[in-house]
Protein backbone atom coordinates (compact mmCIF):
# COMPACT_ATOMS: atom_id res chain seq x y z
CA UNK A 1 0.00 0.00 0.00
CA UNK A 2 2.92 2.27 0.76
CA UNK A 3 5.78 1.02 -1.48
CA UNK A 4 4.77 4.23 -3.94
CA UNK A 5 4.78 7.02 -1.09
CA UNK A 6 7.40 8.89 -0.32
CA UNK A 7 9.69 9.65 2.96
CA UNK A 8 7.43 12.51 3.57
CA UNK A 9 4.30 10.67 3.32
CA UNK A 10 5.08 7.54 4.50
CA UNK A 11 6.06 9.88 7.82
CA UNK A 12 2.45 11.50 7.92
CA UNK A 13 0.75 8.45 7.00
CA UNK A 14 2.39 7.03 10.60
CA UNK A 15 1.77 10.39 12.27
CA UNK A 16 -1.99 10.13 11.31
CA UNK A 17 -2.59 6.40 11.88
CA UNK A 18 -1.29 7.36 15.57
CA UNK A 19 -3.46 9.96 15.52
CA UNK A 20 -6.18 7.77 14.87
CA UNK A 21 -5.20 5.38 16.88
CA UNK A 22 -5.41 7.55 19.53
CA UNK A 23 -8.89 9.12 19.15
CA UNK A 24 -10.24 5.58 18.76
CA UNK A 25 -9.01 4.71 22.13
CA UNK A 26 -10.68 7.88 23.66
CA UNK A 27 -13.58 7.13 21.90
CA UNK A 28 -14.32 3.47 23.42
CA UNK A 29 -12.71 1.70 19.97
CA UNK A 30 -15.28 3.37 17.17
CA UNK A 31 -15.85 6.36 15.57
CA UNK A 32 -18.68 7.38 13.41
CA UNK A 33 -17.79 8.18 9.91
CA UNK A 34 -18.14 12.21 10.25
CA UNK A 35 -15.94 12.17 12.90
CA UNK A 36 -13.15 9.73 11.21
CA UNK A 37 -13.85 11.91 7.82
CA UNK A 38 -13.35 15.13 9.74
CA UNK A 39 -10.52 13.76 11.87
CA UNK A 40 -8.41 12.39 8.11
CA UNK A 41 -8.98 15.65 6.28
CA UNK A 42 -9.00 18.67 8.95
CA UNK A 43 -6.88 17.52 12.43
CA UNK A 44 -4.64 20.04 12.40
CA UNK A 45 -1.24 19.15 11.06
CA UNK A 46 -2.27 15.95 9.82
CA UNK A 47 -5.33 15.94 8.16
CA UNK A 48 -5.43 16.11 4.20
CA UNK A 49 -6.49 19.69 3.95
CA UNK A 50 -3.77 20.64 7.09
CA UNK A 51 -0.72 19.20 6.06
CA UNK A 52 0.70 20.74 3.00
CA UNK A 53 0.06 18.46 0.36
CA UNK A 54 -0.27 19.58 -3.26
CA UNK A 55 -3.95 18.74 -3.93
CA UNK A 56 -5.08 20.57 -7.27
CA UNK A 57 -4.13 20.88 -10.92
CA UNK A 58 -2.18 18.41 -12.78
CA UNK A 59 0.03 17.60 -10.23
CA UNK A 60 -2.39 17.20 -7.57
CA UNK A 61 -4.83 14.78 -6.52
CA UNK A 62 -8.05 16.07 -9.07
CA UNK A 63 -8.77 18.91 -11.10
CA UNK A 64 -11.44 21.09 -10.61
CA UNK A 65 -13.02 23.45 -13.17
CA UNK A 66 -11.68 26.40 -12.20
CA UNK A 67 -8.44 24.74 -12.92
CA UNK A 68 -9.73 23.40 -15.90
CA UNK A 69 -10.27 26.47 -18.17
CA UNK A 70 -10.68 29.79 -17.55
CA UNK A 71 -14.03 29.51 -19.30
CA UNK A 72 -15.49 28.74 -16.26
CA UNK A 73 -14.19 31.59 -14.39
CA UNK A 74 -15.55 33.97 -17.06
CA UNK A 75 -18.98 32.02 -16.77
CA UNK A 76 -19.38 32.61 -12.73
CA UNK A 77 -17.86 36.41 -12.95
CA UNK A 78 -20.91 36.83 -15.55
CA UNK A 79 -23.24 36.00 -13.35
CA UNK A 80 -21.49 37.86 -10.48
CA UNK A 81 -21.73 41.18 -12.60
CA UNK A 82 -25.33 40.82 -13.05
CA UNK A 83 -25.57 40.29 -8.96
CA UNK A 84 -23.31 43.11 -8.17
CA UNK A 85 -24.80 45.78 -10.67
CA UNK A 86 -28.33 45.07 -9.51
CA UNK A 87 -27.23 45.65 -5.94
CA UNK A 88 -25.32 48.82 -6.98
CA UNK A 89 -22.29 47.29 -5.88
CA UNK A 90 -20.91 45.13 -3.19
CA UNK A 91 -18.21 42.49 -2.49
CA UNK A 92 -17.91 38.64 -3.36
CA UNK A 93 -17.23 35.82 -0.40
CA UNK A 94 -15.50 32.88 -1.84
CA UNK A 95 -15.38 29.72 0.01
CA UNK A 96 -12.60 27.27 0.09
CA UNK A 97 -11.24 28.98 -2.46
CA UNK A 98 -8.70 26.10 -4.26
CA UNK A 99 -5.71 27.29 -5.26
CA UNK A 100 -7.33 30.91 -6.33
CA UNK A 101 -7.59 30.22 -9.63
CA UNK A 102 -11.71 31.36 -9.59
CA UNK A 103 -10.39 34.37 -7.54
CA UNK A 104 -7.97 35.28 -10.74
CA UNK A 105 -10.38 34.61 -13.31
CA UNK A 106 -13.27 35.98 -11.59
CA UNK A 107 -11.81 39.29 -10.81
CA UNK A 108 -10.09 39.59 -14.21
CA UNK A 109 -13.61 39.54 -15.83
CA UNK A 110 -14.92 41.39 -13.61
CA UNK A 111 -12.58 44.15 -14.59
CA UNK A 112 -13.03 44.07 -17.89
CA UNK A 113 -16.92 44.18 -17.51
CA UNK A 114 -16.01 47.62 -15.02
CA UNK A 115 -17.77 45.87 -12.34
CA UNK A 116 -15.41 44.89 -9.76
CA UNK A 117 -17.06 44.09 -6.00
CA UNK A 118 -15.82 46.37 -2.70
CA UNK A 119 -13.69 42.97 -2.11
CA UNK A 120 -12.84 40.19 -2.83
CA UNK A 121 -13.45 37.74 0.71
CA UNK A 122 -11.55 34.20 0.83
CA UNK A 123 -12.54 31.85 4.32
CA UNK A 124 -10.09 28.79 3.79
CA UNK A 125 -9.22 26.93 6.21
CA UNK A 126 -6.34 25.28 4.39
CA UNK A 127 -2.97 27.21 5.31
CA UNK A 128 -0.98 25.69 2.40
CA UNK A 129 -3.70 26.16 -0.11
CA UNK A 130 -3.85 29.94 1.19
CA UNK A 131 -0.34 30.78 0.68
CA UNK A 132 -0.83 29.43 -2.90
CA UNK A 133 -3.54 31.65 -3.54
CA UNK A 134 -1.88 34.70 -1.84
CA UNK A 135 1.00 33.65 -4.25
CA UNK A 136 -1.21 33.51 -7.38
CA UNK A 137 -3.38 36.40 -6.81
CA UNK A 138 -0.19 38.92 -5.87
CA UNK A 139 0.52 38.58 -9.76
CA UNK A 140 -3.13 40.50 -10.79
CA UNK A 141 -2.77 44.15 -11.16
CA UNK A 142 -2.44 46.25 -8.02
CA UNK A 143 -6.20 47.51 -8.56
CA UNK A 144 -7.36 44.09 -8.35
CA UNK A 145 -4.88 42.16 -5.85
CA UNK A 146 -5.87 45.03 -3.45
CA UNK A 147 -9.28 44.31 -3.42
CA UNK A 148 -8.69 40.55 -2.13
CA UNK A 149 -9.05 39.81 1.93
CA UNK A 150 -8.46 36.30 3.99
CA UNK A 151 -10.85 35.63 6.40
CA UNK A 152 -10.60 33.08 8.89
CA UNK A 153 -14.23 33.03 9.84
CA UNK A 154 -17.73 34.07 8.08
CA UNK A 155 -18.26 37.87 8.32
CA UNK A 156 -19.27 39.43 11.44
CA UNK A 157 -20.83 41.65 9.60
CA UNK A 158 -23.44 42.58 7.47
CA UNK A 159 -22.14 42.58 3.80
CA UNK A 160 -23.91 42.48 0.15
CA UNK A 161 -23.12 41.01 -2.96
CA UNK A 162 -22.31 37.42 -4.28
CA UNK A 163 -20.80 34.05 -1.84
CA UNK A 164 -19.21 31.29 -4.00
CA UNK A 165 -18.63 27.75 -3.05
CA UNK A 166 -16.88 25.55 -5.88
CA UNK A 167 -16.55 21.65 -4.34
CA UNK A 168 -16.68 22.84 -1.10
CA UNK A 169 -20.05 21.36 0.30
CA UNK A 170 -18.41 17.74 -0.83
CA UNK A 171 -15.78 17.77 1.43
CA UNK A 172 -18.18 18.46 4.78
CA UNK A 173 -18.10 15.46 6.56
CA UNK A 174 -21.26 12.98 6.49
CA UNK A 175 -22.65 10.37 8.65
CA UNK A 176 -23.20 7.09 6.80
CA UNK A 177 -25.82 4.35 7.56
CA UNK A 178 -26.73 0.94 6.41
CA UNK A 179 -30.30 -0.61 6.81
CA UNK A 180 -31.04 -3.19 8.75
CA UNK A 181 -32.87 -6.33 8.11
CA UNK A 182 -35.49 -5.43 10.91
CA UNK A 183 -36.09 -2.11 9.09
CA UNK A 184 -33.54 -0.25 12.17
CA UNK A 185 -30.78 1.95 11.18
CA UNK A 186 -27.69 1.22 11.85
CA UNK A 187 -24.60 3.54 11.84
CA UNK A 188 -21.68 2.64 9.80
CA UNK A 189 -18.60 3.56 11.56
CA UNK A 190 -14.82 2.87 11.98
CA UNK A 191 -12.60 1.06 14.38
CA UNK A 192 -9.13 -1.48 14.27
CA UNK A 193 -9.08 -4.77 13.31
CA UNK A 194 -6.49 -7.05 15.33
CA UNK A 195 -3.94 -6.10 13.19
CA UNK A 196 -4.69 -2.76 13.41
CA UNK A 197 -5.70 -1.70 10.07
CA UNK A 198 -9.17 0.56 9.80
CA UNK A 199 -12.12 -1.45 8.70
CA UNK A 200 -15.58 -0.53 8.85
CA UNK A 201 -17.66 -1.50 11.75
CA UNK A 202 -21.64 -0.60 11.96
CA UNK A 203 -23.99 -0.22 15.27
CA UNK A 204 -27.23 1.00 16.27
CA UNK A 205 -27.33 4.82 14.97
CA UNK A 206 -28.36 7.31 17.35
CA UNK A 207 -32.26 8.66 17.37
CA UNK A 208 -30.69 11.86 15.43
CA UNK A 209 -29.33 10.49 12.59
CA UNK A 210 -32.06 7.09 12.82
CA UNK A 211 -34.60 9.86 12.82
CA UNK A 212 -33.50 11.87 9.71
CA UNK A 213 -33.12 8.46 7.67
CA UNK A 214 -36.51 7.60 8.64
CA UNK A 215 -37.52 11.37 7.64
CA UNK A 216 -35.81 11.34 4.22
CA UNK A 217 -37.06 7.93 3.39
CA UNK A 218 -40.48 9.08 4.17
CA UNK A 219 -39.80 11.28 1.14
CA UNK A 220 -38.93 8.44 -1.30
CA UNK A 221 -40.78 6.96 -3.78
CA UNK A 222 -40.32 3.82 -1.77
CA UNK A 223 -38.63 2.37 1.06
CA UNK A 224 -34.73 1.45 1.71
CA UNK A 225 -34.15 -1.96 1.65
CA UNK A 226 -32.26 -3.80 3.92
CA UNK A 227 -28.37 -3.90 3.08
CA UNK A 228 -28.69 -0.48 1.47
CA UNK A 229 -26.21 1.77 2.67
CA UNK A 230 -25.70 5.72 2.06
CA UNK A 231 -24.76 9.14 3.74
CA UNK A 232 -26.11 11.97 5.05
CA UNK A 233 -24.87 15.40 5.66
CA UNK A 234 -26.41 16.43 9.16
CA UNK A 235 -23.39 19.19 8.90
CA UNK A 236 -25.03 20.88 5.79
CA UNK A 237 -28.09 23.06 7.43
CA UNK A 238 -25.96 24.52 9.95
CA UNK A 239 -22.86 25.30 7.69
CA UNK A 240 -25.16 26.85 5.07
CA UNK A 241 -26.85 28.74 7.92
CA UNK A 242 -23.60 30.32 9.23
CA UNK A 243 -21.83 31.23 5.53
CA UNK A 244 -25.06 32.94 4.99
CA UNK A 245 -25.98 34.15 8.46
CA UNK A 246 -24.63 37.83 7.36
CA UNK A 247 -25.67 38.16 3.81
CA UNK A 248 -28.31 41.22 3.91
CA UNK A 249 -28.73 40.89 0.19
CA UNK A 250 -27.38 38.85 -2.58
CA UNK A 251 -27.07 35.35 -3.52
CA UNK A 252 -25.44 32.56 -3.04
CA UNK A 253 -24.23 30.19 -5.63
CA UNK A 254 -23.27 26.48 -4.78
CA UNK A 255 -21.48 24.54 -7.32
CA UNK A 256 -20.74 20.73 -6.77
CA UNK A 257 -21.09 17.40 -7.89
CA UNK A 258 -24.54 15.93 -6.72
CA UNK A 259 -28.30 15.37 -6.66
CA UNK A 260 -31.91 15.74 -6.10
CA UNK A 261 -33.09 13.54 -2.92
CA UNK A 262 -35.41 11.13 -4.83
CA UNK A 263 -31.98 10.55 -7.14
CA UNK A 264 -29.66 10.40 -4.81
CA UNK A 265 -31.41 7.72 -2.98
CA UNK A 266 -32.09 5.46 -5.76
CA UNK A 267 -32.86 1.76 -5.83
CA UNK A 268 -29.54 0.93 -7.78
CA UNK A 269 -27.19 3.51 -5.74
CA UNK A 270 -27.01 1.44 -2.23
CA UNK A 271 -23.83 1.58 -1.84
CA UNK A 272 -23.80 5.57 -1.34
CA UNK A 273 -21.65 8.16 -3.00
CA UNK A 274 -18.53 8.31 -1.06
CA UNK A 275 -15.79 9.44 -3.22
CA UNK A 276 -11.80 9.52 -2.40
CA UNK A 277 -9.14 11.07 -4.59
CA UNK A 278 -5.30 10.37 -4.80
CA UNK A 279 -2.96 11.14 -7.65
CA UNK A 280 -5.88 12.12 -10.53
CA UNK A 281 -7.63 8.92 -9.79
CA UNK A 282 -10.87 8.09 -8.13
CA UNK A 283 -12.09 5.31 -5.83
CA UNK A 284 -14.54 4.87 -2.97
CA UNK A 285 -12.03 3.50 0.14
CA UNK A 286 -11.98 6.26 2.32
CA UNK A 287 -10.15 4.34 4.98
CA UNK A 288 -7.14 4.13 2.49
CA UNK A 289 -3.85 6.12 3.53
CA UNK A 290 -5.89 8.33 5.64
CA UNK A 291 -4.78 11.98 5.75
CA UNK A 292 -2.78 11.52 2.58
CA UNK A 293 -5.94 11.26 0.16
CA UNK A 294 -9.73 13.66 -0.35
CA UNK A 295 -12.65 12.17 0.70
CA UNK A 296 -16.02 13.49 -0.26
CA UNK A 297 -19.45 12.68 -0.61
CA UNK A 298 -22.02 13.41 -3.23
CA UNK A 299 -24.49 16.50 -2.47
CA UNK A 300 -28.24 16.01 -1.64
CA UNK A 301 -29.17 19.22 -3.08
CA UNK A 302 -32.75 18.47 -1.32
CA UNK A 303 -30.83 18.92 1.94
CA UNK A 304 -29.26 22.67 1.16
CA UNK A 305 -32.62 23.45 -0.26
CA UNK A 306 -34.54 22.72 3.00
CA UNK A 307 -31.69 24.60 4.62
CA UNK A 308 -32.29 27.56 3.32
CA UNK A 309 -35.63 27.31 4.15
CA UNK A 310 -35.01 26.97 7.64
CA UNK A 311 -32.29 30.07 7.22
CA UNK A 312 -34.51 32.84 5.74
CA UNK A 313 -32.97 32.32 2.13
CA UNK A 314 -34.83 31.19 -1.14
CA UNK A 315 -34.07 28.97 -3.84
CA UNK A 316 -33.52 30.76 -6.57
CA UNK A 317 -32.58 28.49 -9.32
CA UNK A 318 -31.75 25.04 -9.84
CA UNK A 319 -28.87 23.57 -12.76
CA UNK A 320 -26.67 21.33 -14.20
CA UNK A 321 -23.46 22.84 -14.59
CA UNK A 322 -23.95 22.71 -18.60
CA UNK A 323 -26.88 24.49 -18.02
CA UNK A 324 -25.41 27.30 -15.43
CA UNK A 325 -22.61 27.49 -17.98
CA UNK A 326 -24.71 28.27 -21.27
CA UNK A 327 -27.29 30.48 -19.33
CA UNK A 328 -24.06 32.65 -18.64
CA UNK A 329 -22.96 32.95 -22.35
CA UNK A 330 -20.41 30.57 -22.26
CA UNK A 331 -20.52 30.35 -26.22
CA UNK A 332 -19.90 34.04 -26.48
CA UNK A 333 -16.40 33.21 -24.35
CA UNK A 334 -15.18 30.74 -26.51
CA UNK A 335 -15.77 33.19 -29.63
CA UNK A 336 -13.80 35.63 -28.02
CA UNK A 337 -10.93 33.82 -28.05
CA UNK A 338 -8.17 34.24 -31.34
CA UNK A 339 -8.99 31.68 -34.05
CA UNK A 340 -6.49 28.87 -34.25
CA UNK A 341 -5.00 26.94 -30.70
CA UNK A 342 -6.28 29.31 -28.48
CA UNK A 343 -9.66 28.48 -29.97
CA UNK A 344 -9.68 25.33 -30.36
CA UNK A 345 -8.35 25.00 -26.76
CA UNK A 346 -11.44 26.53 -25.72
CA UNK A 347 -13.29 24.25 -27.40
CA UNK A 348 -12.06 21.40 -25.94
CA UNK A 349 -11.59 22.35 -22.11
CA UNK A 350 -15.97 23.41 -23.33
CA UNK A 351 -16.29 19.89 -23.76
CA UNK A 352 -14.97 18.58 -20.68
CA UNK A 353 -17.25 21.12 -18.56
CA UNK A 354 -20.67 20.63 -21.00
CA UNK A 355 -20.56 17.46 -21.78
CA UNK A 356 -22.70 14.78 -19.86
CA UNK A 357 -20.60 12.19 -19.93
CA UNK A 358 -18.13 14.97 -18.31
CA UNK A 359 -18.47 16.93 -16.15
CA UNK A 360 -21.78 18.47 -17.64
CA UNK A 361 -24.35 16.74 -16.19
CA UNK A 362 -22.83 15.25 -12.92
CA UNK A 363 -22.23 18.73 -11.67
CA UNK A 364 -25.40 21.00 -10.42
CA UNK A 365 -25.19 24.85 -9.35
CA UNK A 366 -27.96 26.06 -7.19
CA UNK A 367 -28.60 29.48 -5.60
CA UNK A 368 -29.91 30.89 -2.65
CA UNK A 369 -30.92 34.60 -2.15
CA UNK A 370 -31.87 36.92 0.46
CA UNK A 371 -33.88 40.51 -0.49
CA UNK A 372 -33.27 39.12 -4.30
CA UNK A 373 -35.91 39.41 -6.39
CA UNK A 374 -34.25 39.62 -9.98
CA UNK A 375 -34.15 36.32 -12.10
CA UNK A 376 -30.30 35.04 -12.34
CA UNK A 377 -28.77 34.72 -16.05
CA UNK A 378 -27.43 31.68 -15.09
CA UNK A 379 -30.49 30.08 -14.59
CA UNK A 380 -32.35 30.94 -18.54
CA UNK A 381 -31.93 28.08 -19.88
CA UNK A 382 -32.14 25.50 -17.55
CA UNK A 383 -33.88 25.25 -14.36
CA UNK A 384 -34.77 22.12 -12.73
CA UNK A 385 -36.44 23.49 -9.11
CA UNK A 386 -39.41 21.11 -9.31
CA UNK A 387 -36.50 18.09 -8.85
CA UNK A 388 -35.55 19.26 -5.06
Amino acid sequence: MTDNLDLHQQAQLQRMQAHLQAVLAGQGGWLGFARYMDEALYAPGLGYYSAGARKLGAGGDFTTAPELSPLFGGCVARQCEQVLRTLGGGDVLELGAGSGRLAFDVLQALAQADSLPQRYLILEVSADLRQRQQELLATLPAALADRVQWLDAPPAQGWRGVLLANEVLDALPCDCFVMGADGQVLERGVTLDTAGALVWQSRPATASLAAEVLRLQSQLPQPLEAGYASELCLRAGPWVAAVTAQLQAGVALFIDYGLPRAQYYQPARDGGTLRCHWRQRAHDDPLWLPGLQDITAWVDFTRVAEAADDCGLQVLGFTTQMGFLLGTGIETLIAAAPEGVARTRRLTEARELLMPEAMGESFKVIALGRNWHTPLTGFAVQDLLERL
